[in-house]
């Protein structure tokens, strides 16, 4: 924890930044609020000037809680920081305290107000899905809402570990990965079935019902039945190999193997966990780290570290209550959540995710056996080179600001560059850096939307650029706004981004254009700033740090402009025909198979699709063969 001298110090900034004036008008406004709301359950919201929420909290009773900001006379200083920032609170009612901490969660995650504590880096976990609703069913990786007819099997910890999972399988069991289009479009196996990786069920290698015996055992493995599958398919390889089948026998012996590997691999467990989330918080200083470790059919799937941003006043108990519920807030827990310590309100937890999910949740402590351990371990040492990285980073940006004589310290980069070919495609990126590093979830792309910029036009792509994100930000005190831009190029986009700026009363931001200089080496860039051209030497750290971050995002306006590009190529010509929606272009599609073959029927037999009346007919057939009217 951090000293008390530290905490002192600290402290006596902090009472600095408001005046008692304020906090008596805060006071005020609580105190106020109290008297008008219903005397019930609900969640209460905090407004500063901005008209921006600054704090969300729940209450089991909606006056009581406010009216206790008003009369506490020992509050915390944050909590006196965001009292002092009031300028208005709304207020929620809910049945009960459980619906009031769901609503709080979800308000928090929309909102991020400044004085809660916040789940940074929350992240959408992928899934392995059998898709139902076809012959042969197809297994596949899958991110977003998921259905009741599909088979669903997760989280894991990232998208390797998905991919690595379902490539095993396909070693195992043989299922198609291929979409519905490409699995109708095959005359003959593909290279996936050659290599034995795919059981060919596009051209009939394999018949219905052995494949959905496949598909079953897959799943039996999934939901941990290894042992029995593997014993199962023993038995067959004697069975083969007695009837002197030698080479069924070798691919049921090549397909054990791989059903080995992956159990090892998979680090099968020996202990009680059978599907849970083992969840082991570790705090050092004022930096938190959550480690979650997700179990499913006693196979570990894989761990992901978060880091919650919470003040050095808040406890273990609160900042981990806070995690769980904005974690869940939009994943559906396991039936058990394993933790090293209890959450503050872990009864209230327990009901509200319970209602929230409608199963039974359990949440416990595991004892503190040679698991924990490890899981603790894990998390002390992540957050070790957590707070290096943050020192490392902290000190080049003091050393960036020395440099650029800026007169600060910069804690919120943002990066811009331009990505096209030949004008087409034309995407504007934004990527920001701070003290933790590269901020991926403030990643930006634009689509040039300005019909009248030409090809390569690279200064009027940044103009507009610049002109959308600035436009949204009200002020440089804005938590949202950058303390430093960032652009690539030289004297002209500088210019560009320098007038695009002041037109927008942005006066006091900070430019750096980074010029590629002679030859377009590394170790040669030149720097455009408001206080002329600057060039590091070739071993500074600083430049090494600038070149680091131009890269980034010149790697993400690349990735960026050629997703949009491959997107492009392949989007069919349906997608530009006007009213016809996404029913009649399956309907069509599922017809004739192809656009091509849309283009080269007639009228008539366009007509004829089930779903496609006479007018729709006429405007798909004008526009492949483009005729303004054929009747």
């Amino acid at each position: 924890m951090l000293s008390q001298n530290v905490i002192a110090l600290v402290t006596k900034l902090q009472k600095n930044e408001f005046n008692m004036n304020s906090l008596e008008k805060g006071k005020e406004i609580f105190k106020s609020k109290s008297k008008f709301c219903s005397n019930s359950p609900g969640v209460y919201q905090v407004f500063d000037e901005r008209n921006k929420i600054i704090y969300v909290g729940k209450a089991k009773n909606l006056p009581n809680r406010l009216s206790n900001y008003a009369s506490n006379s020992t509050q915390p200083i944050r909590t006196e920081r965001m009292i002092a920032s009031t300028i208005r609170i709304d207020t929620i009612s809910t049945l009960n305290e459980s619906e009031a901490l769901l609503l709080e969660a979800n308000l928090i995650k929309k909102n991020k107000p400044r004085y809660n504590v916040l789940l940074k880096d929350d992240k959408s976990f992928p899934y392995i899905q059998i898709r139902s609703g076809h012959d042969f069913p197809q297994i596949t990786k899958f991110r977003g809402k998921h259905n009741d007819q599909d088979i669903y099997f997760g989280p894991f910890a990232s998208i390797a570990s998905a991919n690595w999972t379902i490539k095993m399988l396909q070693k195992v069991f043989q299922l198609r990965v291929c979409d519905d289009n490409t699995f109708k479009g095959r005359s003959r196996p593909c290279i996936l079935y050659q290599i034995k990786r795919c059981s060919g069920p596009c051209t009939n290698e394999i018949s219905k019902l052995d494949y959905d015996e496949t598909v079953q055992e897959c799943i039996n493995f999934l939901n941990g039945k290894s042992r029995e599958i593997q014993k199962k398919m023993s038995y067959q390889m004697e069975e083969e190999s007695e009837k002197l089948n030698y080479e069924k026998a070798a691919i049921l012996r090549d397909r054990i193997k791989s059903l080995t590997y992956i159990q090892s691999s998979q680090n099968i467990q020996k202990n009680n966990l059978k599907n849970a989330d083992l969840i082991v918080s570790f705090r050092k200083e004022n930096v938190t780290c959550i480690v979650v470790f997700f179990y499913r059919s006693k196979q570990n799937w894989g761990s992901q570290y978060f880091y919650p941003k919470h003040d050095y006043e808040d406890s273990d108990e609160h900042i981990l209550k806070s995690f769980l519920m904005q974690f869940y807030e939009n994943k559906e827990p396991p039936p058990e959540i394993v933790l090293n310590l209890y959450p503050e309100n872990e009864g209230l937890i327990k009901r509200a995710l319970e209602k929230k999910f409608n199963k039974k949740i359990s949440l416990k402590i595991l004892p503190k056996n040679s698991m924990v351990k490890n899981a603790v371990k894990n998390a002390e040492e992540q957050l070790q080179l957590k707070i290096i990285s943050q020192e490392k980073n902290n000190n080049l940006l003091a050393l960036l600001g020395e440099k650029f004589k800026l007169n600060f310290t910069p804690s919120l980069i943002e990066v811009y560059d331009n990505s096209h070919n030949q004008g087409d495609s034309n995407i504007g990126a934004l990527i920001a850096f701070g003290k933790d590093g590269f901020i991926k979830n403030r990643y930006r792309k634009f689509n040039i939307k300005n019909t009248n910029i030409k090809s390569n036009d690279d200064y009027g792509m940044m103009s507009e650029v610049i002109h959308r994100r600035f436009s949204k930000i009200h002020s440089l005190s804005d938590d949202n706004a950058p303390d430093l831009l960032l652009i690539d190029g030289g004297k002209g986009q500088y210019s560009v981004v320098r007038n695009k700026l002041n037109d927008l009363g942005f006066h006091d931001l900070k430019i750096i254009a980074i010029s590629k200089g002679k030859e377009r080496n590394k170790g040669n860039e030149k720097f455009i700033t408001d206080d002329g051209n600057i060039q590091l030497e070739k071993n500074d750290p600083v430049l090494f740090l600038m070149q680091r971050i131009r890269d980034e995002a010149h790697r993400f306006a690349i990735t960026t402009h050629r997703k949009k590009k491959s997107k492009k190529m392949f989007k069919s010509p349906l997608e530009e025909i006007d009213g016809i929606g996404s029913k009649r272009k399956k309907a069509l599609l599922s017809h004739f198979g192809s656009a091509k073959a849309i283009e080269g029927a007639s009228l008539d037999d366009i007509k004829s699709v089930e779903g496609i009346n006479e007018s729709s007919a006429i405007k798909i057939y004008n526009f492949f063969h483009k005729k303004k009217n054929i009747l």
